[in-house]
């Protein structure tokens, strides 16, 4: 196995533990658990759970993956806070969309090769990858990866 291969199956297997950890979590707890807030005046659980799912939808264009299959948590989840007074979709209905999104994600980085994830993302131009070719796509599955384990830590940490 090369350097890169080895390297991008290192990040995807990050990637997949920390979605495993975030689904059981997400999966085990109920309803007025999913109501707690990280912090007095903070984000609810729930939140979170559309909030990263709305930032791993958003991977499949920047990636170069397809489109997304559900942009509509965006206006909930990604541009305004919690508790703006928006309609959350039914927790059953976002733990769906949970397991759906992160399922087809780890199924399409597959075909990705390792040559590939080392390729610009799409969320920035080819000039700007000319200059700084790290921002690639693996480092967009690494800062996601970041990202949701910055959120099962809150979690967690609300939880206690």
């Amino acid at each position: 196995m090369t350097s890169n291969k080895l390297s991008v199956q290192v990040a995807i297997n990050s990637w997949r533990l920390a979605v495993e950890r975030a689904s059981k979590i997400f999966s085990s707890l109920t309803e007025g658990e999913l109501l707690k807030e990280v912090a007095p005046g903070k984000n609810r659980l729930i939140y979170l759970l559309g909030h990263l799912t709305a930032i791993h939808d958003a991977m499949f264009p920047i990636l170069g993956l397809g489109d997304r299959l559900h942009p509509e948590l965006d206006a909930i989840f990604v541009s305004s806070p919690d508790k703006t007074g928006a309609q959350l979709p039914a927790v059953e209905e976002l733990r769906k969309y949970w397991d759906e999104v992160n399922g087809k994600l780890l199924s399409q980085f597959a075909t990705l090769s390792a040559d590939e994830w080392l390729q610009r993302h799409y969320a920035m131009s080819e000039e700007d990858y000319a200059k700084d070719p790290t921002r690639n796509r693996l480092a967009v599955l690494l800062s996601r990866t970041n990202h949701m384990s910055y959120h099962w830590g809150q979690i967690t940490l609300a939880l206690k």
